[in-house]
Formats: C-alpha cells, sequence, structure tokens
C-alpha cells in the first residue's frame, strides 16, 4: 500500500499489515534495473536474452477484455472479448518504426443474411484458423441476445471478400462459464481438430469412446459435496478432450475426469498434454490435488470426482500428473516448437497462471512410455492476469492478460533480436515402452481381434502407463470373452488389473468369485505400490458390484485387518476405507488410534512451486493461502474423520467422546474456503449415528456453538455488494467523496470493510484480523482523498523499507518476499502475513540479481465491486474508527417516524 508524499503514515486496507508487521531493516542490495519506459512491461520478469513488447491494450478502446487468440493464413490475429465480439489484428514486426507504423485493430462483423443480431458470433474461448476457416468454441448460456450459444461454430469466407459470411454449428455443447467450453486446437498431422471443456460441461454423444462411457463415482468414502454449492453439474466424468475432424462431424472422446483444463498442447513427438485446475476451496483437505501438468494418452482418466470422492493419484484406474505445480488458475497451455528460442524453450511447453501470473517453462524428460517434467518461471508479473498465449508465426510468443472483464493487454515476447534460432527441432525417435503404449491404444474404442492376447501380458508391466492402457484395450472387448480367464489368473499383479477392469465391466453374478480371488493373493510379498492396487480392486468391486454376504465380508476382514495400520499414509486411507466400510472387527478402533497420532507426509504430491512463494504475487488469491498456513489442518486426521463418518457399529462411549471432540479441535484449523464446511457436513453425518437421547450432547461436545457463531466462514455471512461494478479513478471517486457524506449507512460501511477485504488483516475497534496495525484511529490523521489515493493506486509510493524484493535465481525463475536479515550465506525473508515469523533462507549463491519490487503488495481495484453509494459508506466506516454512534451516520431515532393507524 502507498506510503503518501509528505507523509509518515501508511494507510493500508488489505496486504500492508504484512509490510508492517515485522520489523524495519534496510539492507545494502544491488541497484535495481533500469525500468522501461513502458510500464507494463516494466513490471515483467523476463529469462536472461529475452525482450518484452506491450502491443495493444482492448479497454482503451471499449473493446473489452480478450481471452483467445489465434493467427490466421495471413498472419494476422484474431482475438476475443470474453463476453462480446471477435476482433482481427494486423501487428507491425519485431523492430518495425512504431511510430510510423501502428497496429491496426478491426471488430469483424459477419455478414449473415437475416441474422440481425449486435453480436453475431464472439463470447469464445477457444478460437483456432485452421482449413481456410475461423473456428470458434463459443461459452456463454446466459446472454440472452446472443443468438449462437455454447458450443463449437466454424466460420468460413465464401466469396473471398476477406470476411466472414458463412457460421456453421458443429456441435452444441451444455456448459458455460469459467469451467464451460474453452479449447480448440490443430492436431499434430495437421488434418484433424482436439477441443477441450471444463468440468460444468456435460460430455455430448461421442461417435467412439477411447476410454470409458460409463462413469461412476468410484469411491466409497462417504461423499460429501461441495458446502459451498460448487462442482455440481455433470457429477461424474468431469472434464474432458475429445478428438474432432475437420468438418465436425466425427467426435471421439480421448479421455475424462479432469477438474478444469482449459488448454491442450503437443509435444514434438505428436503426444498430447494439458494443464489441469484444482479445486481451492479444498486447499487443506485430503482430496485436493493442485494444479499439474499431465500427459494425456488415448482413453485416459484423471480422477475428477466431486467434493470428497476426488480419486488418489495412487489409484491404478486413473493416470497421475507428470508435474504437480501448486496453486493457480491454469489457463493457455501451448508448445514452444515452432519458438525463435534456444533449444532449452523451444522444447518447453508453456503453461499460463492467471491467478498469480506466471508463464512457467515446462521442460520433458521421457520416462518409460510417459514423462517426468521440471517446470520454471519464464515470464511473470504483478498483476498479470494470463488468458492465453501462442507462439506466433514470427516465432515470437504473443500473449494476452484479461478476463472477469480485468483491463486487458497484448503483449509479444522475443529472444535477441528473433533471427537467432529459427531452425526446427530435431525428430527424436520413439523408445520401445511408446511404441508399446501406442500399440495398446490401437485397440481402444472398439472390439477388435486379438487385443486380449496381445494385451494381457502388459497388465503386469513395469510401465504404469502400459499397464493401463493394457486394461483399457482390454475393457473394450467383450467381457464374455475375458472374465473367466480374469478370474483363473495367478499372477497376482495381473490378476489386480483384471479384477479392477472386470469390476468396470462386469456385473454382480462374480462379485463372490472377485472377492474370493483377490484374497488368494499374498498380500505380504506385494510392494507398497502393488498393495494400493489390490485395495483398489476390493474397492471398485464393492462400490460397483455391491457389498456381499457375511461370510465373504468376514474373508475380507481377516485378510485385510493384520495389514491395519500400515506404515504409509496412503496405505492407511485405502485400508480404513474399505475395513470401516464392510463393518470389520476393530476397525473403528484403529482408526481412533491413527485419528489421534497421524500426521501428514509432506511428500504426497509434492509441487515444485512452494506455496508461501505465491502469496505476496496476489493478496486476493495469496491471503487464502497465507491464512491456511499459518494454522494447516490435518489433513491425514481430516480423512480418517470422514471414514468414520459413516461408521455405525463398533463404537464404546470412550471412542465416541474422543471422536467428536475431535471436530471440536478441527474448527479451529484455517483451510480454504470449503474446509470448514466439509468437516461440519461430516459432523453431522456421523450425529446421525447415535441416540436421539445423545445427539444434544454429542452436537455441543463436536463444535456446534462455533459453527453456529458464524465468524468461522465469514464469506458465507457477507452482505455482498449491489453494484454495479465501477472503475474507480481518483478524480471520479474523489467527486464522490466530495458531494458529501453524511447520514451514512453504519453496518453497511461496515460490511463494504469486510468484502473489500480490509478485514483479513485489520482490525476496526477489535473486530477483524491482528496481522496489521488497528485502523480505529485512521480518520483522525487521513483525509478521504488520502484514503483513495492509497486504495486506488497502491503502488505510487512505496517505502524503501518496507518493500518487498525480487530474488532472481540462476536456475531461473524468481523469489519474492520481505528481506529480514542477510549474512555471507543467506538471505532471510518472510512471505506469509499471517505468519511473518515464519522464515526463509535463500542461498546467496544461487540469486543472480535483486531488485526491490516497485509494485506495491495490494492489488488496485479492490473496491471497484461498489457502486457510489457503497463506497461512501465505506469511507464514513474508516473515518469513523467503527463508531456506530458517530454523527456521520443516519441516527435512527432521528429518523422519520411510522404514524399508527
Amino acid at each position: 500500500m502507498s506510503l503518501f508524499k509528505k507523509q509518515s503514515v501508511w494507510l493500508v486496507l488489505v496486504f500492508l499489515g504484512y509490510i508492517l508487521s515485522g520489523t524495519s531493516c534496510k539492507q545494502k542490495l544491488p541497484e535495481p534495473e533500469k525500468k522501461n519506459i513502458d510500464p507494463k512491461v516494466s513490471k515483467l520478469k523476463l529469462p536472461e536474452g529475452f525482450n518484452a513488447q506491450h502491443l495493444y491494450s482492448p479497454g482503451e478502446h471499449e473493446q473489452g477484455s480478450w481471452v483467445a487468440m489465434t493467427f490466421d493464413n495471413k498472419g494476422r490475429m484474431v482475438a476475443c472479448d470474453q463476453y462480446g465480439n471477435l476482433y482481427r489484428l494486423t501487428i507491425p514486426a519485431i523492430g518495425a518504426d512504431t511510430t510510423k507504423e501502428k497496429i491496426k485493430v478491426e471488430k469483424l462483423d459477419l455478414q449473415i443474411v437475416g441474422d440481425t443480431n449486435k453480436i453475431k458470433i464472439g463470447f469464445a474461448q477457444g478460437l483456432l484458423y485452421a482449413f481456410n476457416s475461423l473456428y470458434v468454441m463459443v461459452n456463454d448460456e446466459g446472454d440472452t441476445t446472443v443468438k449462437r450459444r455454447s458450443g463449437l461454430y466454424r466460420l468460413q469466407d465464401t466469396n473471398n471478400d476477406d470476411q466472414f459470411d458463412k457460421v456453421t454449428l458443429l456441435k452444441r455443447l451444455e456448459g458455460d462459464g469459467e469451467h464451460g467450453p474453452h479449447s480448440v486446437v490443430l492436431s499434430p498431422d495437421k488434418k484433424s481438430l482436439y477441443v477441450i471443456a471444463g468440468n460444468f460441461t456435460k460430455i455430448p454423444k461421442m461417435d467412439n469412446y477411447e476410454g470409458s462411457d460409463n462413469w461412476q463415482i468410484d469411491n466409497i468414502l462417504p461423499l460429501i459435496r461441495d458446502p459451498n454449492g460448487h462442482d455440481n453439474t455433470v457429477n461424474t466424468h468431469g472434464g474432458w478432450i475429445a478428438h474432432v475432424d475437420s468438418m465436425g462431424t466425427k467426435w471421439d472422446l480421448v479421455s475424462s475426469g479432469f477438474r478444469n483444463p482449459f488448454d491442450l498442447t503437443f509435444n514434438a513427438a505428436g503426444d498430447m498434454f494439458t494443464f489441469d485446475s484444482d479445486m481451492e476451496w479444498d486447499f487443506g483437505l485430503p482430496w485436493y490435488r493442485p494444479i499439474r501438468i499431465c500427459h494425456v494418452p488415448s482413453g485416459g482418466e484423471f480422477g475428477w470426482r466431486p467434493g470428497t470422492d476426488k480419486w488418489s493419484p495412487s489409484f491404478p484406474d486413473n493416470l497421475p500428473a507428470i508435474l504437480n505445480v501448486g496453486q493457480g488458475s491454469p489457463t493457455s497451455f501451448f508448445s514452444g516448437q515452432n519458438a525463435h528460442f534456444p533449444e532449452k524453450y523451444k522444447s518447453a511447453l508453456f503453461a499460463f497462471d492467471w491467478s498469480f501470473g506466471i508463464i512457467y517453462a515446462v521442460h520433458l524428460d521421457v520416462d518409460g512410455s510417459s514423462y517426468k517434467a521440471k517446470g520454471e518461471e519464464f515470464v511473470s508479473g504483478s498483476p498479470l492476469s494470463l488468458t492465453d498465449g501462442l507462439v506466433g508465426p514470427d516465432g515470437a510468443l504473443y500473449f494476452l492478460t484479461g478476463g472477469r472483464k480485468l483491463e486487458s493487454s497484448l503483449y509479444r515476447v522475443y529472444y535477441g533480436d528473433n533471427k537467432q534460432n529459427t531452425e526446427p527441432l530435431a525428430e527424436v525417435p520413439l523408445n520401445e515402452e511408446q511404441k508399446i503404449r501406442r500399440k495398446l491404444e490401437e485397440f481402444h474404442g472398439q472390439p477388435k481381434p486379438g487385443a486380449i492376447a496381445f494385451a494381457w501380458p502388459y497388465l503386469k508391466h513395469t510401465d504404469r502407463f502400459i499397464r493401463f492402457a493394457a486394461r483399457v484395450a482390454i475393457e473394450h472387448q467383450p467381457v464374455s470373452q475375458w472374465m473367466e480367464k480374469a478370474l483363473a489368473e495367478k499372477d497376482p499383479v495381473t490378476l489386480t488389473a483384471a479384477i479392477i477392469g472386470l469390476a468396470r465391466k462386469g456385473d454382480s453374478s462374480v462379485k463372490d468369485r472377485a472377492i474370493s480371488a483377490l484374497t488368494g493373493i499374498n498380500y505380504s510379498q506385494l510392494s507398497d505400490a502393488q498393495q494400493l492396487d489390490l485395495l483398489r480392486a476390493f474397492e471398485l468391486v464393492l462400490y460397483r458390484m455391491g457389498l456381499p454376504g457375511t461370510a465373504v465380508k468376514t474373508q475380507m476382514a481377516s485378510y485385510l485387518s493384520p495389514a491395519y495400520p500400515a506404515k504409509s499414509n496412503e496405505l492407511n486411507r485405502e485400508l480404513s476405507k474399505v475395513l470401516v466400510y464392510i463393518d470389520a472387527p476393530e476397525a473403528i478402533q484403529k482408526t481412533m488410534a491413527l485419528l489421534a497420532t497421524a500426521t501428514d507426509d509432506t511428500t504426497n504430491q509434492n509441487t515444485f512451486t512452494n506455496s508461501s512463494d505465491l502469496i505476496l504475487r496476489n493478496p486476493q488469491y495469496g491471503l487464502d493461502i497465507a491464512n491456511m498456513l499459518s494454522k494447516v489442518p490435518p489433513a491425514q486426521q481430516t480423512f480418517y474423520a470422514t471414514v468414520l463418518s459413516q461408521a455405525k457399529e463398533g463404537w464404546t462411549p470412550e471412542l465416541r467422546e474422543q471422536y467428536f471432540h475431535w471436530f471440536y479441535t478441527a474448527f479451529t484449523y484455517k483451510g480454504g474456503h470449503s474446509f470448514i464446511g466439509f468437516v461440519d457436513k461430516a459432523r453431522k453425518s456421523a450425529l446421525k449415528n447415535v441416540d436421539k437421547a445423545r445427539f444434544a450432547y454429542f452436537n455441543k461436545l463436536s463444535g456446534d456453538s462455533l459453527v453456529q457463531k458464524g465468524g468461522i466462514d465469514i464469506a458465507n455471512n457477507l452482505k455482498q455488494p449491489k453494484g454495479p461494478d465501477v472503475d474507480w479513478k481518483i478524480p471520479h471517486a474523489d467527486s464522490v467523496a466530495a458531494s458529501g457524506i453524511t447520514n451514512r449507512d453504519y453496518e453497511n460501511g461496515k460490511a463494504m470493510f469486510a468484502v473489500s477485504l480490509c478485514i483479513q488483516c485489520h482490525a476496526i475497534k477489535g473486530e477483524g484480523g491482528n496481522v496489521g496495525p488497528d485502523l480505529t484511529q485512521l480518520g483522525t490523521r487521513f483525509s478521504y482523498k488520502d484514503m483513495l489515493e492509497a486504495i486506488i493506486e497502491p503502488s505510487k509510493t512505496i517505502s524503501d523499507q518496507f518493500g518487498s524484493t525480487i530474488f532472481y535465481l540462476k536456475e531461473g525463475g524468481s523469489v519474492l518476499g520481505r528481506l529480514i536479515s542477510q549474512d555471507k550465506e543467506n538471505y532471510t525473508i518472510s512471505q506469509n502475513p499471517f505468519a511473518p515469523q515464519v522464515t526463509r533462507d535463500i542461498v546467496k549463491k544461487d540469486v543472480l540479481r535483486t531488485q526491490i519490487s516497485d509494485v506495491s503488495l495490494m492489488l488496485p481495484g479492490l473496491i471497484n465491486r461498489l457502486n457510489a453509494d457503497e463506497l461512501k459508506d465505506l469511507l464514513a466506516y474508516l473515518k469513523s474508527g467503527g463508531n456506530s454512534q458517530d454523527s456521520i451516520f443516519l441516527n435512527k431515532k432521528d429518523s422519520p417516524k411510522l404514524k399508527k393507524h
């Protein structure tokens, strides 16, 4: 937040508390580099040797906020406003004299006979120029003025006048919004298309299914849907990818089970990859999955399911990420193979994170039939709301910022003078494992002779992607041809995979035989990974085929109970689920012992980004991370508590006391937006299993009073702004304040203080956070104009004592934090405003250079949801120091009295 000129007092509404929360210490650092004269470029962090240009800002020309782009056959860019029109741009070449040659932008007004709509087509989140056509992925169900709703469309110029005059709907899609239909991408052989959609988009009827067409939740963990109402659209299949011919007549489903991937791309070998999103509200919960890079083979399943029932990456019937990134909001994802970049980056994939303003370069290494990946920060800025990007025909990288009606800009990044590194990447031959996987994938989709004989031996291959491809190939063959072979199999690894397939494709008549076959495996001779696969096979039989009779349940319990508890958290999760589900003896007692002592495995789903690194990049999203890291929820314990919420038999009075008391403690932890809601729903589910006479006691013991206080999840109870949104500038806001702030609404001002995020860090009269300074006395020192300048232009002035430092690393990327101290070997920084005492060391020899950040930690625009009256109420609340009796507020005693009739 800004330090006002000629004043030494700080006004902070969101993140300033962090800056002020520690002791000041001036450090001698290298001089910062000279800033680019364009402030939009000067905020960017680039690798050595790269240059950036800010080309255009559509918002300055009332052209909306752009989220999609492509290049046509004449090298022109076509872009789309998220909530509006298509535009075509002619961009001057790199090195052109921009005083003479300007960027040309035209709105594409389609000339279609009989169509009088203001917007003929737009609202696109995906664009592709191919086959002399513009393919448009429309994402809109809400704007009734738009004729062409969500779906894939093809635009053509039939009379060669350089204007599109024909629109063809190729496929109507049910879904919209930020989890609706997204990108359309050209295939590696340039003969067909691929489309991708998020988990609010139903899979339309396909001509072929390379994977499953019978999706189920397939998880016996008690299903608790998101308590805030999210993820309730498609229920089982999640986001998906389809292969489409150029005419849009043949659709094949390639993969599903994603959350919300925006884009997909291919490497030089022709393998597909996507960048999937997390469910940020699940942060701190055992089913949370970070944003991740996925290798997407034929028939791929990636395990997204609603609420608690997301699959573990360890489940053998889904595929793991090749790189867990961390927290963020994935958008664009594309290959650099056509870029005029050094080979390291030419062979990389570029992944965009909208939330934290980072373009990651993802470097692939072949690993058997799949890949391992490493990531590095390539370009970043704050704020930098990245939406879409591409390598242009000139070999430069182009990217857009915007989305959600935010300020939008077009940039270009190039290496050197852009005349080097023009040669194509050398072809890399496939290894034997990749050849095997691709051969197995030829049997996906339809029954084919020889599939079972060829695929069966690969069910026990050491390569996980090969095992997966082999099982999918077998599942596409008539089950009658391989059911008996599966049940008679003696190899434990092959048998496990075969029973997984049988559970998915067979019927309940073979349930007891399948369980008996699995219990014949020598459990102790299996590796941990093989034990997890076996437990998953049991789970799928139970879920798909139903609970067996008492004798078979007893057989299962006798077989698995000696292995519980195991040494690993992952095994204990699966064992607890299965044993509690079948009411195994001592299952509750053993699980309660684990609930009391379990600690989290810090290596589970390791991410290459450090969560604390992201806190300072975006106050809005960073606050959530900082809040959780200050008191991290125990994910393993939360899992056990959820498992036990379905248990009805086997409780002792002492165990029930311990169980319900755990919830009281759990309500003090800080997780994502839905953490408290999930815990409370598990608690309420468990309360259904207690005697009515004891309900009130256990309800109180488990923390019902804490939930009822309402402060636990303040976001659920906040009064929201009425709007309409205003892009507040100082002259306009100052004129509103100058028009008079009297007879204001105290309660509304207090609510606006909360929804503008001030309350996250600061208190007024004891209400709010305690990280930053108390603002009760703010109004005695600041004018309304002072307050507005600090809120609207937070980067105008930043103290060198309290600013953050950027540490550029030799290996690439950067770290942002507040420098606390340094010695000969290390810099010590603080990154978490909710835990400023937690510090991190950066080894000096790993640092290329340092620079004081010239961007405030507070984002501009935090009051843009407020209309004029709401802004006045907020200013009145700040000026009064939260005093409801201040004369600035409407005195209820003086308000007109109602007449009595």
